[in-house]
């Protein structure tokens, strides 16, 4: 018996400490709003996204998972990394890079940067990519000063017996094609019939001296899509912005505070909400003193 009041004693001690409070970090990376990593937490449009696994920061989306190299709050984008992705060491080939494509509903909110350049690797003269080719003029052509030409310098290119940029036979499509994410919408390699990808980016103004300086990874520009007014307000009066349950389904934004939480602000008096993701304080105090008199009960007993 003592050892389990001892053990629910712990529990919902812990859940007192967790109550109105969102986890900030995961490994040395911040997780801040929009985002979050525990139910209710951040903006109801970026849930179910990031995941913290043994200090691992991951980003799930419908094309696949990725590990987050950095979050720069700032200029509001995230950066990612596909281990599929080739770079200048390693090409990777075979068809099985997750590229980038987010569920309809989360479209709205990402879209790679306009400094990513993707990199397409052996892909077959049927490619949507190529539709038209030989008449029509290639989508492929430099982006923020990288191109395949450059890329297609790396020594990883010895590995596949292939390092001369160009066309792989005298009338097919290049090995490689340079082409920004809005001329795809979607990089899926599945859909565009290649063998595989890498992904760049540039933020510096200045040119940088060759594919082994580039930045590998994919750049994610994200939007709040709206007013981030309610946000603001939340946090002016020391509280969390998070989301809950909204009555009729849905959901709704909801401002996380030290002992409720609130449809405005942690300074408006107001009733708690009907719903809420955490368990409240009184009731967690109830619940301790209910398991230490049953304690008491069960030694008389004795």
């Amino acid at each position: 018996m003592k050892i389990l009041v001892l053990m629910l004693t712990v529990v919902v001690i812990s859940e007192v400490c967790l109550v109105g409070a969102c986890r900030s970090y995961c490994g040395n990376i911040t997780v801040d709003y929009p985002f979050g990593i525990r139910n209710g937490c951040g903006h109801p449009g970026y849930r179910d996204l990031l995941f913290c696994m043994n200090d691992v920061l991951m980003f799930h989306i419908r094309s696949g998972s990725y590990r987050v190299l950095d979050i720069d709050y700032a200029y509001q984008s995230i950066t990612l990394h596909d281990p599929h992705m080739s770079n200048c060491g390693t090409i990777v080939l075979g068809g099985k890079g997750n590229g980038f494509e987010a569920e309809d509903w989360r479209a709205p909110y990402f879209n790679p940067t306009s400094d990513n350049v993707f990199m397409l690797i052996g892909c077959s003269p049927k490619s949507p990519i190529f539709q038209g080719f030989p008449e029509k003029k290639l989508p492929c052509h430099n982006i923020s000063g990288m191109s395949c030409e450059e890329y297609m310098s790396c020594p990883a290119w010895d590995m596949v017996g292939y390092r001369q940029p160009g066309l792989s036979s005298g009338s097919g499509p290049p090995m490689c094609c340079a082409i920004g994410f809005e001329s795809v919408k979607a990089i899926n390699l599945s859909k565009l019939e290649c063998e595989g990808y890498s992904s760049a980016y540039n933020l510096a103004p200045l040119k940088l001296r060759g594919p082994s300086d580039w930045a590998y990874g994919i750049r994610v520009k994200y939007e709040l899509q709206g007013s981030d007014a309610f946000c603001r307000a939340c946090v002016a009066t020391s509280g969390t912005c998070g989301y809950e349950s909204a009555d009729g389904g849905g959901l709704r934004h909801v401002c996380i505070c030290d002992h409720h939480n609130s449809t405005t602000n942690c300074d408006s008096v107001v009733a708690p909400t009907s719903t809420s993701s955490s368990v409240r304080p009184k009731t967690i105090g109830s619940l301790i003193l209910y398991f230490i008199a049953m304690n008491i009960r069960f030694k008389r007993r004795q």
